[in-house]
């Protein structure tokens, strides 16, 4: 497939309006549509890239190929079903899902249609630019840090579903090993869903994961650390910079990469290369199911 695709992006909000600014930019694709109910958000967003918008999915999937879902996390499986079941392959933000039956729903209909499926999990770009994916020794140990200032997006999940679903990715994506056992503790500071959380999860070949995660923190904050038995790898995926191992074969300063600059057009790329038969995407529907697992475990301990 080497014509020009014809994407669309569904949710007219903050994220739609990234998705849509980076279709427009890129080569060999063509950002077509805008679909959201709120008819004057959707053409104001279409305006600003010369598209067409839409408050109708019907007449919104007949006028593209692929599709970026931006909309609510509620609504992410009804959108996602809708546009594989009119042979539309979707990028779907994270999380894929907000309960394991839509996700694998989604994962069954992609199958069953031969269409690629992508999972919002940008921060696999900052993994792949700095050379981490492929360190040639098991990870003992991971701690993550992602705190956020307070802002009204994403209410409608906790902060695991918003904030720290991104590192519980990574762990996996890094990890060989299964999740055994998950621990968790955590507040609700100004939103009915939890605002702060701390978690451990143990994997069944002895690594073990700590993960802390706020969206009400004074100043944003995003670090992981990876232990290897020849040493620590510490990132900081705010500043695109690492400190490694004089072994390790990483890129100390990947946030001046392309991919480390622009995850998210990094990401998008892979989603469209993948749809043109060329590879894969950073992370694809079965990732985004193991990783919405891991974090409803998480918040299953958080009421245990």
């Amino acid at each position: 497939m080497s014509h020009l695709l014809r994407a669309g992006v569904i949710g007219a909000g903050v994220f739609g309006g990234h998705h849509a600014g980076k279709y427009a930019g890129l080569v060999g694709v063509d950002l077509t549509a805008v679909l959201d109910p709120d008819a004057e958000r959707a053409a104001a967003l279409a305006a600003r890239h010369g598209a067409e918008s839409f408050t109708e999915a019907a007449d919104f999937l007949a006028a593209v190929e692929v599709v970026s879902i931006t909309s609510p996390a509620d609504s992410h499986v009804h959108w996602a079903l809708a546009a594989l079941k009119a042979g539309k392959s979707v990028y779907v933000e994270k999380p894929l899902a907000t309960d394991l039956a839509g996700a694998d729903a989604i994962v069954a209909q992609a199958a069953r249609r031969g269409l690629i499926v992508a999972c919002g999990f940008l921060e696999r770009a900052a993994l792949r630019a700095s050379g981490l994916t492929s360190v040639p020794e098991r990870p003992l140990r991971l701690e993550a840090v992602r705190r956020g200032v307070a802002s009204s997006r994403n209410l409608d999940v906790s902060v695991v579903l918003d904030l720290m679903i991104h590192d519980l990715d990574l762990a996996l994506a890094l990890a060989p090993g299964a999740p055994f056992a998950v621990e968790a503790e955590g507040c609700c500071v100004h939103n009915a869903l939890t605002d702060e959380v701390q978690a451990e999860v143990t994997f069944d070949d002895g690594f073990t994961a700590r993960f802390s995660a706020s969206r009400v923190a004074d100043a944003p904050e995003r670090r992981l650390t990876v232990v290897y038995p020849s040493g620590e790898v510490t990132m900081d995926l705010l500043a695109g910079t690492l400190t490694a191992p004089a072994s390790f074969a990483l890129d100390a300063r990947f946030g001046e990469t392309a991919a480390g600059r622009d995850r998210l057009g990094a990401s998008l790329e892979a989603f469209l290369a993948a749809v043109r038969g060329d590879g894969g995407p950073l992370a694809d529907a079965r990732d985004g199911v193991r990783a919405l697992d891991l974090a409803l475990a998480v918040e299953q301990a958080l009421n245990a």
